[in-house]
């Protein structure tokens, strides 16, 4: 908006000279206007933490821990959300690092130790193994047979409901055959919703402890391996095979748990116990609010010549129209966008002081001295 103003001032005053111009001197001089331009830059731009990121799980599952709320202090590495499939994961990143630690504190081998991880993974196979069996798995695989059939009458109910339906459509809204067709509709398609809900928990149940099991099945027979091979003592090779052997249980795990990945602040929990959440789902918002940027929206090809890395910057938040903060350019895009017709290029503004007042995402005028 600034930027038009300036341009009308400019196009006025060139203006009013002409017109002076035509009024003082023969018209067969013609006069000589100098053109106007304002001495600043001025841009748009959003305000944004230096650091700040949306977090998702990698897999499917019921949540059981939210350990955070908004607004508090997270460190690198703290677990701040846990699906309830994460036990064996755990479990088994547990028993690699067992592993990989005690090669690296003792060349000579730790057997001792090695036997402990693998009596440890026997007692959470054996935890895992009571669940699965204390599970009637014969009823559960019935009612999911039932809920199959349920699904599939609901799923009939919602045709035949659809076709009388069709034959009333086309009729005034208050008609009261269009209603009631209407209503059996509405109820059709919501008989066969709570049906796949009920065959989902089902099969949630059994798939759970199932998947619980096997991870514990698997975390016990690498714990054994593990074990087995020690008795020959140490070596490169085998190192390597424990440090992948953790990678890898690090990695699965990190599909049921989500972990900061900076020191900052928890923006945003979209999450809650017992809610089903997918890879699409949104947990948590981390930024580190101790430094904020500006990104500009609105810098032409005219303007960035004219600007340059370091160079001072005054801010000015739409919100606080009183507020003037001091900015450094540090970064200028070298790709840009175009935007009706414009080629435009992102200005990274660094804020020299902070206020706590500041949100993330106000729009933030910036005047490029």
């Amino acid at each position: 908006m600034k930027k038009q103003i300036l341009i009308t001032i400019a196009l006025l005053t060139v203006f009013s000279l002409a017109l002076a111009a035509c009024g003082n001197q023969p018209t067969s001089v013609p006069a000589t206007v100098e053109p106007v331009s304002p001495a600043e830059v001025v841009a748009e731009g959003r305000l944004e933490p230096i650091y700040g990121v949306n977090l998702f799980f990698q897999a499917r599952g019921v949540v059981e821990e939210v350990l955070v709320n908004e607004g508090d202090s997270v460190k690198l590495g703290d677990v701040l959300v846990r699906l309830s499939n994460a036990g064996g994961a755990e479990a088994q990143v547990v028993i690699a690092q067992n592993a990989y630690d005690v090669l690296l504190r003792n060349e000579s081998g730790d057997r001792a130790k090695f036997w402990q991880a693998y009596m440890d993974a026997q007692i959470v196979r054996g935890d895992a193994e009571k669940e699965w069996d204390d599970l009637n798995v014969d009823s559960i695989e019935d009612n999911i047979e039932d809920d199959k059939a349920t699904v599939e009458d609901r799923q009939q109910d919602l045709k035949d409901a659809q076709e009388d339906f069709d034959k009333y459509k086309d009729l005034d809204q208050d008609n009261s055959s269009r209603k009631n067709a209407e209503d059996d509709l509405e109820r059709a398609q919501e008989d066969l919703n709570q049906a796949i809900r009920y065959l989902e928990e089902n099969i949630r149940e059994r798939d759970e402890i199932r998947a619980a099991y096997d991870a514990a099945l698997a975390a016990e027979t690498e714990a054994k391996h593990q074990y087995e091979i020690s008795l020959d003592g140490p070596n490169a090779d085998q190192l390597a095979l424990v440090k992948a052997n953790l990678d890898a249980a690090r990695d699965t795990l990190s599909n049921y748990v989500i972990t900061a990945p900076f020191d900052g602040v928890v923006a945003e929990v979209n999450v809650k116990v017992g809610e089903q959440v997918t890879v699409e789902t949104r947990a948590i918002s981390i930024a580190d609010f101790r430094q904020w940027i500006i990104k500009t929206t609105d810098v032409t090809e005219l303007e960035v010549v004219k600007l340059s890395e370091g160079q001072s910057v005054s801010l000015v938040p739409d919100a606080l129209p009183d507020l003037i903060l001091k900015g450094t350019i540090t970064q200028i895009s070298q790709a840009y966008t175009q935007q009706g017709g414009d080629i435009l290029y992102t200005v990274h503004v660094t804020v020299k002081n902070p206020d706590p007042r500041l949100k993330w995402g106000m729009t933030v005028e910036a005047t490029f001295q």
